[in-house]
């Protein structure tokens, strides 16, 4: 993924409760829909973005633009990172991101909330890989595409879990 520079980034945070205590999971998402980072923490501030937004640049490269909230920790970090130039915010431009959100927050209603920061992160990390794997973007394809994709994917991950 690194060779694809030019990439729109959508960076959010979302609250998380465990044990009635407020926590973080910042989520980084491309313009795809896809998640690319995910990252948990007890706090919203400018270490907490510095330190997600560089996760997210060693693991991905540099995006040509980073959408983001009005949160001020995002300009703070991205300032000492020295891309705040690349940071774009507007009133509907994140909703990228505040979709991702979706499918999380439906496995964890199911799940019945989380008990442990660990817990969470791991699952963050790997709900993440496996709804970017099965998701095939319906509304782009025709129905054989569509089942074929579906079908491939499917196969896909039989084989790796054998």
């Amino acid at each position: 993924m690194k060779r694809y520079r030019n990439w729109r980034w959508h960076v959010d945070e979302v609250f998380v409760k465990i044990n009635g205590e407020t926590h973080y999971l910042w989520r980084a998402v491309d313009h795809e829909g896809e998640v690319l980072e995910s990252y948990v923490t007890k706090k919203r501030d400018k270490k907490a973005a510095l330190r997600f937004l560089k996760k997210a640049l060693k693991r991905h490269g540099k995006a040509e633009a980073i959408v983001t909230d009005g949160l001020q920790s995002y300009p703070a970090a991205m300032r000492e990172l020295g891309n705040l130039e690349r940071r774009e915010v507007g009133r509907w431009l994140n909703n990228r991101a505040e979709n991702s959100h979706l499918p999380f927050r439906r496995r964890e209603r199911a799940m019945l909330r989380f008990r442990q920061l660990k817990s969470l992160q791991k699952f963050a990390s790997v709900h993440a890989n496996v709804h970017n794997h099965f998701n095939k973007d319906r509304h782009l394809t025709d129905r054989q595409t569509f089942k074929a994709n579906g079908f491939a994917a499917l196969v896909e991950w039989q084989n790796l879990m054998a």
